[in-house]
């Protein structure tokens, strides 16, 4: 049993993890939201649109490898810290912007920001619980990535039917200064806090020994390994699906399904809400799963059936003739994405030694970002060729299938 402090100390940090990812990923969905909005203030076109959609992913993606050895060579306080506050400032900039070139900026600056995010979060969950018990924290902390997505189109709906789009950014800007704040003050790691040894050896039962590799030796170790690439490729199909959503659902309410504004940001909570159920799902099948069979298994299968659910849901939805039929069967696909998705997170803090852990997540998530932007400047791009969001769809459950095949073919064998 850990020590009252420690505990004190591990909740304090989760408290503040979700609520820097419910920040984060509000910040994200501004763009969403706005979508149609800001496309004919800017006059855009709906591939224009798409690039714009897809700046944030490709910024973040191509970060994700400096910004884990940050995480596991400075520490997440500092790498989470510094990230904070960049995005918050890219965030409230894109409230500024007057052209499609200074919103792809800004969005660049947010991506930036936001790449320590989910490998720091994951990191700490590693720091803090014994690999046994890391997949419910880890889920938790991962259901941020959809609750705020869920909660955002009607309260940023809210905030720019009031006050227009670009009060809307700055508003969300402002939040994530305020949580940087938050974050200095109160997160601290367990060797900065000085927790007891006792408790450090209850948390690192089970954990395969430290490597001595930091920097490019490390990454290209890793990278000997089927598995670092089973999870980089698998994971790029649960990012683009969840992207495909997150997006552009309320661009398709309203253009596919002739919805009004109001409507669909109010609608689209419905899915993404739906997700945020799967997010914290994915943690209480895994730690089910993890007391009938080894911890990799436990976070292994979720993922894979998740994605193949996510799959068949997705295409689906192409084809229902009722608006609420769509719907139900988007809200069902990103309840199973996101299951998939908190477990691929919990995966990595369980298949490799800790001092890995976030270099491993940044491995897996550049894989993710490639999926997340291409997701928006795809779908942006069949949209405009066909008309419709029919291919978009098929196209999406097609990359889960094939993703939930490199889960299960690549992924079996612990990085020791």
């Amino acid at each position: 049993m850990l020590t009252a402090r420690t505990r004190h100390l591990r909740n304090t940090g989760g408290a503040l993890l979700v609520i820097a990812g419910c920040v984060n990923y509000l910040d994200r969905a501004a763009l969403a939201v706005g979508n149609p909005e800001i496309r004919h203030s800017l006059g855009l076109s709906y591939s224009q649109m798409g690039l714009l959609l897809s700046a944030f992913a490709w910024a973040y993606g191509l970060a994700q490898i400096p910004a884990g050895l940050a995480v596991d060579k400075f520490g997440a306080r500092l790498a989470l810290g510094a990230g904070m506050l960049l995005w918050s400032a890219a965030q409230i900039g894109a409230g500024f912007a007057a052209s499609l070139s200074q919103f792809v900026a800004a969005r660049i600056g947010l991506g930036l920001g936001e790449s320590p995010m989910y490998i720091g979060g994951t990191r700490i969950c590693a720091d803090y619980f014994a690999a046994k018990d890391r997949a419910l924290p880890i889920a938790i902390f991962n259901s941020s990535s959809a609750l705020a997505p869920a909660l955002a189109p009607p309260l940023l709906t809210i905030l720019m039917i009031a006050f227009g789009w670009p009060s809307m950014f700055i508003i969300a800007g402002l939040a994530g200064f305020a949580v940087a704040l938050a974050w200095f003050a109160f997160y601290r790691s367990p060797t900065d806090a000085k927790i007891p040894a006792e408790d450090l050896a209850i948390i690192s039962a089970g954990d395969s020994p430290a490597i001595e590799h930091i920097g490019l030796r490390q990454i290209l170790w890793l990278l000997k390994f089927p598995t670092s690439w089973g999870m980089f490729l698998g994971f790029f199909g649960v990012v683009y699906l969840y992207w495909l959503f997150a997006t552009w659902l309320p661009g398709y309410l309203e253009d596919q399904r002739h919805l009004s504004i109001a409507s669909a940001g109010f609608i689209s909570a419905i899915p993404l809400a739906a997700g945020f159920i799967g997010a914290v799902m994915g943690g209480v099948i895994s730690s089910a799963l993890g007391r009938r069979m080894d911890a990799i298994s436990a976070c292994r299968v979720p993922v894979i059936f998740g994605l193949i659910a996510a799959a068949i849901l997705t295409i689906a939805a192409a084809y229902a003739h009722s608006t609420w039929l769509a719907v139900a069967l988007i809200s069902g696909g990103l309840f199973a994405v996101n299951i998939a998705s908190s477990c691929g997170w919990a995966l990595a803090a369980v298949i490799t030694p800790p001092n890995t852990v976030a270099t491993l997540e940044a491995i897996q998530n550049v894989g993710g970002s490639l999926g997340g932007a291409l997701a928006p400047w795809i779908t942006g791009a069949l949209v405009q060729t066909l008309g419709s969001f029919l291919a978009a769809f098929d196209l999406a459950g097609l990359i889960a299938l094939l993703s939930a095949g490199c889960y299960w073919a690549m992924t079996r064998r612990k990085i020791a």
